[in-house]
């Protein structure tokens, strides 16, 4: 099979993706993947002191119920940046901005070919959703090893004083099962900082600020 690759381009971005950075992205996505969404990694069992009343406020209920529920926050962060780079591209080439004009039909044998346009969009939208899926992952490493304890963890984790010794409010826990609350309602209250809704907000703002800004030179 005869196969001629073309490409006349004076864009300092890389070409389309390879196989390798194909499997980088796909080793991302399962490894957010387990964080999000299995056991295999515990958070850190981080101790607390008795009666500590700065983790006795009330639990706020299921993140679900909230104003502002986390699956509003990810699709946001997901879906807008993208729709704005999209919107950017299609603009850039209507009018033919010159760095689009600089750009090339990739071909691939007789039957293929890739238009620049196309080729733009994947490629800056590849781009986004790894950084996406590799600052998901950064953000669960630092609430697994920090283990840090949210205001209501006390509420759910509802620890027997009596039975773990507690005679003053000085007296430190670092008892490795101190709750006798639900599991997964402690182990989300262990997992107060870096805040993943934030973390991901932030990456989703400047991702937007820079792509618009390149495009309105």
């Amino acid at each position: 099979l005869s196969l001629s690759h073309t490409l006349s381009s004076h864009s300092l971005l890389p070409p389309p993706p390879s196989v390798f950075q194909l499997l980088i992205m796909v080793g991302t996505v399962l490894l957010a993947y387990h964080f999000e969404y299995t056991d295999t990694f515990q958070v850190h069992t981080q101790g607390f002191f008795c009666f500590d009343s700065s983790y006795m406020k009330p639990y706020p209920g299921p993140e679900e119920i909230s104003a502002v529920p986390p699956v509003l926050v990810y699709s946001l962060v997901s879906a807008l940046p993208m729709v704005m780079m999209v919107l950017g591209e299609l603009a850039a080439f209507v009018f033919q901005v010159d760095f689009v004009r600089q750009e090339r039909t990739i071909l691939t044998a007789d039957c293929c070919s890739l238009n620049p346009l196309l080729r733009r969009v994947v490629r800056f939208l590849g781009v986004y959703a790894f950084g996406l899926f590799a600052t998901d992952i950064f953000v669960n490493c630092g609430q697994l090893v920090m283990g840090s304890l949210t205001p209501h963890f006390l509420t759910v984790c509802r620890p027997n004083f009596t039975a773990l010794g507690c005679r003053t409010a000085s007296q430190y826990i670092s008892s490795p099962r101190p709750c006798t609350g639900p599991p997964r309602l402690v182990s989300s209250a262990r997992r107060a900082f870096p805040s993943k809704e934030a973390a991901l907000s932030m990456y989703a703002a400047l991702y937007t600020a820079v792509s618009l800004k390149a495009r309105l030179k």
